[in-house]
């Protein structure tokens, strides 16, 4: 046992678990089931504690859902994360096989089919639970205020820690005219989508429209500059 394990107190890491589970659980209620309908106390039930304890955490329900605001942010970042880790690990591993052959009549690794990956793993960000979480919250802060502040600067660094992300796992350059407002143009198409997939979950439209990102992205990347 290492001195730093040894030091640890069990009680304080109940408390970040049963902490952690209220945030998960907080999340989930909101994309099942809204606002109106995510008590502290449905929070708590299924996040398997107890009312005293959800409250001993967060003493309010504004509390316990501008935590839950946090939580979201830091999930959909620590998936953008991994996702442009996976791309930087494709392009080593690309460039690897390639070496310094003569790549004439080649494509430069990152074709289309690395280019559609991006744009499907983007998209599918969109249209997952926590994107489903993060629009409740944001019909809400529309009319709470408490919430409202936090929520708008959350969106706005994640707006752009986003937008920066799919930048660098596209391989796209800025400097090149158009492509910035073709990137802003997709992530806004996928947060469109993400819309849509609330009330209809239309897999074959969604892959027809996400195809044909991946080849206007494509095209434009590629485009002379």
């Amino acid at each position: 046992m290492t001195p730093r394990a040894a030091l640890r107190d069990p009680k304080q890491d109940r408390s970040r678990a049963t902490r952690q589970r209220l945030l998960e659980a907080a999340v989930a209620c909101l994309a099942e089931h809204g606002w109106a309908r995510s008590t502290v106390a449905v929070v708590a039930e299924r996040a398997g504690v107890s009312r005293g304890a959800a409250q001993h955490h967060f003493p309010t329900r504004e509390d316990l859902f501008t935590a839950a605001v946090q939580h979201v942010a830091e999930e959909r970042s620590a998936a953008l994360r991994a996702l442009l880790s996976h791309e930087r690990r494709e392009r080593r591993e690309q460039r690897d096989r390639h070496g310094q052959r003569d790549r004439r009549g080649q494509r430069e690794p990152g074709g289309p089919g690395r280019v559609a990956e991006v744009v499907a793993a983007l998209v599918d960000l969109y249209t997952g639970p926590l994107f489903r979480a993060a629009l409740q919250l944001w019909v809400v802060a529309s009319y709470e205020e408490q919430l409202g502040a936090r929520v708008a600067a959350l969106e706005a660094r994640i707006g752009r820690e986003t937008h920066r992300m799919a930048v660098e796992a596209l391989g796209a350059d800025e400097s090149v005219p158009g492509v910035r407002e073709s990137v802003q143009g997709f992530l806004d198409m996928a947060r469109g989508l993400g819309l849509a997939n609330l009330l209809t979950d239309d897999r074959a439209r969604r892959d027809r429209v996400v195809a044909q990102w991946a080849r206007i992205l494509d095209d434009v990347l590629r485009a002379p500059s």
